[in-house]
Formats: C-alpha cells, sequence, structure tokens
C-alpha cells in the first residue's frame, strides 16, 4: 500500500480518485475490513486522494468505517436513502438499453422497434423497487438463448406481486449464499440460534406494520434483537442504533418470498414459515395486552370526552406504546393466518380464553384512544371465523358473549366515530352499566374494578 499508492501519490501531490467496488466481495477474516484498517493508517498521509467505495453493509465493512482514524474523512451514502425517483431512473434507463440488445442479439428474434412497452418497463420499474441487482436479475432471465425474450418477459410483467422466475434465475441464489456467508461461524447444530434468528426475521417480515428496534424487541421479548439482525444490513434496511424509531423493514419484497417458501429456500435453518411465525407473534401480542392493558391506562379525569383531550396523541405515546399499541391492531389478523398447530394449539385455546376473561374490556378502551374502534369489528370476526374454520372448536362461552356485547354496542355498519359518539365515557360506574349487558355476570368485580372502562352509543344514552 505504502509502495505502491501513497508513496508514488504523495510524491506527485497529485488529485486522484480511486474506485473500490463491492469490497464485500474481498474475503478476509479480521473484526473490521483489513483494506479499511490498512486505508485508516495512511489516509492522513494522501490528502489529495478521494476513494470512492462500494459494497453491501456486512459487519465487517461497518465495523471499518467505524475506525476512529477513517470516521472523519467517511461520509456514508446508504442507497436505500437515495431520492427513489433518481433510481428508478437509471433502473428504467438500464431496461431500455439492456433489453433491445438482447433481441438485436439474436437472430431468431424479430421484434418492434417499440419492444418492451412503456408499460412493461413501468411494471418492471415497480417491481424492481429502487433494487439495481433485480433488474440485473431480469436481464439475465430474459436473456436465456433457451427461449424467446418476449415470453420470458411476458412471464415477468404478467404477475406483478411474483418474484418466483427472478428468484429460479439468480436471486435465490444469491439470497442462500448471503444468508450462509452472515453466519458463517454459527455452529449448523445451533439450535437455539436459528430459532431465535426465524423468530426475529419472521416478525420483521409478517408484520402488518414495520416496527422500530425497540417495538419489535418489546413486542417478541426479545433483548438481543440487534445482535440476530447484525449481520443482516445487505437485506433488511436496520437503524444504526436500537434507539432509532426508523422501523426496519426489508430493501426488496423477493426477500420474504424466498424465505418464506419451501420451495426456493431449501435450508431448513432459515426457512421461516408463515403459519409457525404467525402463531408465535399472536402468542406475543397476547403476552404484551396481558402485561400492559389496564382500566384507564392513559390516567384521564372521569367522565371526558376524547374530543376534549388536548394532547391526546402524546398521552397514548407515553402509556400504550408501539408494542401495545401493535398488539391491540393486529393480534386478531395474526390469529387468522397462524392456521392450527398442533404443539401450540393449546396455547392459542388458553391465551385466547384468559384475553377475554381478563382484557376485553380494557382493549376496548385502547382502541377508543386510538379511535379504532373498527379494528374491533373485524378483529371480532376474524376469531369466530377462526374458531369455526381452522380451529374446529366451539367459540368459549366467554368470548362469545364478549362478541354479541361488542356487536350490540358497535354495529358493523355505519362509521365508527370513537371521539365523538361511541366513548362518550371512559371511566364509568358500574351501577351505571346498561341493565342488557351480560358483563356483571362474565367479569368478576375485581376485574371491572370500583370504576369501569365501557363504551356508550350516542343513542343509548339518550334514551
Amino acid at each position: 500500500m505504502e509502495k505502491l499508492i501513497v508513496g508514488p501519490l504523495r510524491a506527485t501531490q497529485t488529485g486522484t480518485l480511486i474506485i473500490i467496488d463491492a469490497l464485500d466481495e474481498c474475503r478476509d477474516d479480521e473484526p473490521a475490513s483489513a483494506l479499511l484498517s490498512v486505508l485508516s493508517r495512511f489516509v492522513d498521509k494522501i490528502p489529495l486522494v478521494k476513494f470512492f467505495i462500494t459494497g453491501r453493509p456486512e459487519p465487517r465493512i461497518r465495523s471499518g468505517f467505524r475506525l476512529e482514524s477513517l470516521r472523519p474523512h467517511t461520509d456514508v451514502l446508504r442507497l436505500h436513502d437515495v431520492k427513489r425517483s433518481s433510481v428508478d431512473s437509471d433502473i428504467r434507463l438500464f431496461f431500455v438499453m439492456q433489453l433491445p440488445a438482447i433481441a438485436k442479439n439474436r437472430s431468431d428474434c424479430n421484434l418492434s422497434e417499440g419492444w418492451p412497452s412503456s408499460t412493461d418497463l413501468d411494471t418492471l420499474c415497480a417491481k424492481a423497487a429502487g433494487l439495481f441487482v433485480y433488474a440485473s436479475t431480469v436481464v439475465k432471465f430474459v436473456a436465456s438463448k433457451d427461449h424467446q425474450p418476449t415470453e420470458r418477459l411476458i412471464d415477468i410483467v404478467s404477475l406483478p406481486q411474483s418474484t418466483t422466475e427472478e428468484g429460479r434465475s439468480g436471486l435465490d441464489q444469491l439470497y442462500t449464499e448471503i444468508l450462509q456467508q452472515a453466519f458463517l461461524n454459527i455452529r449448523a447444530d445451533d439450535g437455539k440460534f436459528y430459532s431465535c434468528f426465524r423468530s426475529v426475521v419472521g416478525a420483521v417480515l409478517l408484520v402488518s406494520n414495520p416496527l422500530s428496534a425497540t417495538a419489535l424487541s418489546d413486542l417478541l421479548g426479545i433483548s438481543n434483537l440487534f445482535t440476530t439482525l447484525r449481520s443482516l444490513h445487505s437485506l433488511l434496511i436496520i437503524p444504526t442504533s436500537e434507539l432509532d424509531p426508523t422501523p426496519i423493514h426489508v430493501l426488496h419484497k423477493s426477500f420474504p418470498d424466498f424465505l418464506t417458501d419451501p420451495g426456493r429456500c431449501t435450508n431448513q435453518q432459515f426457512f421461516v414459515d408463515p403459519s409457525i411465525c404467525h402463531t408465535e407473534i399472536l402468542l406475543s401480542c397476547l403476552r404484551v395486552m396481558k402485561g400492559g392493558l389496564k382500566r384507564n391506562i392513559c390516567q384521564l379525569d372521569d367522565h371526558i370526552l376524547l374530543s376534549e383531550v388536548e394532547d391526546l396523541p402524546e398521552q397514548r405515546a407515553a402509556y400504550i406504546g408501539d408494542a401495545l399499541k401493535y398488539a391491540c391492531c393486529f393480534w386478531a389478523s395474526h390469529l387468522a393466518r397462524s392456521g392450527r398447530s398442533s404443539s401450540d394449539d393449546q396455547k392459542v385455546h388458553e391465551a385466547i380464553n384468559e384475553f377475554f376473561t381478563t382484557c376485553f374490556l380494557f382493549w376496548i378502551e385502547v382502541l377508543s384512544l386510538m379511535e379504532k374502534l373498527d379494528i374491533g369489528v373485524y378483529a371480532l370476526n376474524d376469531i369466530q371465523q377462526w374458531y369455526m374454520v381452522v380451529s374446529c372448536a366451539e367459540l368459549p362461552t366467554k368470548a362469545g358473549s364478549c362478541l354479541w356485547l361488542f356487536r350490540q354496542e358497535f354495529p358493523a355498519s355505519g362509521s365508527m366515530i370513537a371521539s365523538v359518539f361511541y366513548w362518550n365515557t371512559l371511566i364509568q360506574s358500574v351501577t351505571l352499566l346498561p341493565r342488557y349487558t351480560i358483563l356483571h355476570s362474565h367479569f368478576p368485580p375485581h376485574h371491572l374494578g370500583s370504576k369501569s372502562a365501557t363504551v356508550w352509543s350516542s343513542n343509548k344514552q339518550s334514551k
């Protein structure tokens, strides 16, 4: 380094740009990239030289750029932070240049000047979603010498939600290599590690709304979440700090498609079974609600209207939090997608029964505070459907009673305006509960307390 680069450049005082592409493909066993470690020793001696370095954000590369002597001289540009329209424009240009060239080099093709069409290009760019490796894979797929380019392109654009063909053409192999390299030092028989991997990564892929590292950790009850994800920065968008509220999510749809398909992800250590993972998330949601839900969770004044609470968003953030909010909104959705697992079936039944015994009223309260009472209607429909179709069991008596109560108070028709009409009292005396309800017979006094969160409709109040 000193003889070939540093010495000559320092002697000539020549301004130079040196490009190092795909640094992640330079294999070494150092905890920080060996090349970056060497560079850090000489960077102050060649101030006129600029280095442009590209590579996947693997742990050793991220560690290299954090070296004290490099950090002041480093500007990091993450591709997913580049303006999407700019990336799409470049990807479109790539398709415009590469696809017609395939046809021109084939003696068995006679394609029109308008191929590919503008509509085809729009679909390809949408499916690429800013990922250049996807675009490169599509070009390789279309360029197959054993197929007509037009037919291959139709296979891609005719299924805008599928990435199967792209996976077969190289993406699946790429994902497999990245995962194997990321966990090269993990023993194949380390079942605890791989179980944690499937739980954490599966949750990132399958949650209904992306969550921050803190919220996801609270939801799953896993403290070492960041450690598990440390080697996956080239596959997931992960914030640099656990305290960063930025949600963790995938770079491209093809990755969850790959990891949740046993025909594509053949390594059982990495394969995420959606049914099992949805069950795990469901049980996590029920655990979080059991521990977090309580009467008058936001500690508001008695008999106050939600529309009168000036700092309601701040109150929700302080007392409910993202993990509990997610659990309340989406637990039934995960139940509907969980299927039936013989190993966890009993756990699910017991957890749901306990929810209706101890959490139901407080769940309604949180939905109202979030102005999302309509979610309750769909959630209870999902619960009833799951018992009928998936579980093939009768709805527990208490659960059925809660469903009846909720539907009496909140019919599915009409808009759900929690802040004005349907939540006119957050805290009500038990003696004021409507006589037709079954709360007294199905909820013990210690659950309701001296005061109880309840729900009223404007019509019933006016009677």
